[in-house]
């Protein structure tokens, strides 16, 4: 069992789960004021809602479209000390239906600029302890330009959206498969070869490097959400698949709480699962992030372990035999700083 330094991962890192009422309401039981909010109806099909504190509570994302920045005034509305107010929008609130948010601390505040880089960020809040840190940057559109991401240590995985512009994919970044590969997660793809993110470079502690494509689109604002590896906490890496019922058990070195999948071999949707829904170990319920489909139940169970997760169907979205997956994962160790036993969740 790996040792982490993070001593109640719940303070940077929960999930919420609440009931629709269609009225103003603050939700409460998060546990810290969040700093990026991704919200879903799991009971009926609408889009993902994502915002943060760099961009502003009423800026909304979705992961499953292409579409650029939005200002909804009636969905996420504020944000509290232990969690979020919402509004009449259904894609936050709508009556009737089950929520979901995940949530997520970085610095607290909207942060200052980063002025590491070639280009100066906008805005970065960063949580160095859990490896989290959230940027707004302004793209170039030529290769090589770079921004510093704060974390002071290598991303694990980034997650990168253009604001102003519709129709650029989220792109996105993992450790397992490299600079020179791209991922996408508002679609199916398995995804491939290509430079326009990193511009075939790794990013560094504190650099990340741009190509001349989705990342870095001149002119427009970017924000990056950015992952660094943390013992204990959150792992970013991939496994292979069996097809099999009795499927691979994947080592995190923690109790995972939330871990989002994704299939680079073929063609398959990304998967979420998290320990809150339906609150215990073994789970059929899978949100999907590039698709506003209600939350489905016919993938197959997998198992949330003290030390990983195991993939216990054969759907190719998360178990399909030879095939490789990328996975982000966050959780809690059973042992904390000095031995001392942690109080996970």
């Amino acid at each position: 069992m790996a040792y982490t330094t993070i001593n109640k991962s719940s303070l940077n890192m929960n999930t919420k789960l609440y009931n629709g009422t269609g009225s103003n309401q603050s939700i409460t039981g998060v546990g810290f004021k969040p700093d990026w909010i991704w919200g879903k109806t799991r009971s009926s099909a609408q889009r993902h809602v994502l915002t943060d504190v760099v961009r502003g509570i009423n800026k909304q994302l979705a992961s499953d479209t292409t579409a650029a920045e939005t200002s909804y005034t009636n969905s996420f509305t504020a944000f509290g000390s232990d969690g979020f107010s919402v509004g009449t929008d259904n894609g936050t609130n709508m009556a009737s239906q089950t929520q979901v948010a995940w949530n997520w601390l970085a610095g607290g505040s909207q942060g200052s600029s980063n002025t590491d880089g070639s280009i100066n960020t906008t805005y970065t809040s960063v949580n160095t302890t859990a490896g989290f840190s959230i940027s707004q940057y302004t793209g170039t559109g030529s290769a090589g330009a770079t921004f510093g991401h704060g974390l002071g240590s290598k991303p694990a995985m980034i997650i990168f959206k253009c604001l102003s512009v519709a129709g650029p994919s989220w792109v996105v970044y993992h450790q397992s498969k490299g600079a020179t590969y791209t991922l996408y997660l508002d679609q199916t793809s398995a995804g491939g070869a290509s430079a326009e993110m990193l511009n075939n470079t790794e990013p560094t502690s504190s650099l990340i490097t741009l190509g001349n494509g989705t990342s870095s689109n001149s002119s427009a604002p970017t924000i990056a959400y950015c992952f660094a590896e943390k013992q204990g906490y959150s792992k970013f890496g991939s496994y292979i698949g069996n097809g099999n019922a009795d499927g691979p058990m994947i080592y995190t070195g923690f109790k995972p709480a939330f871990v989002m999948v994704k299939n680079t071999s073929a063609t398959a949707n990304w998967g979420i699962i998290d320990n809150k829904r339906p609150g215990y170990n073994q789970s059929d319920k899978v949100l999907k992030p590039n698709t506003a489909e209600v939350e489905a139940t016919g993938w197959g169970y997998h198992d949330l372990l003290s030390n990983g997760f195991k993939m216990k169907g054969t759907d190719v979205a998360m178990n399909a035999s030879g095939n490789t997956y990328i996975y982000m994962a966050f959780g809690q160790t059973l042992v904390g700083t000095n031995n001392v036993p942690n109080n996970a969740f």
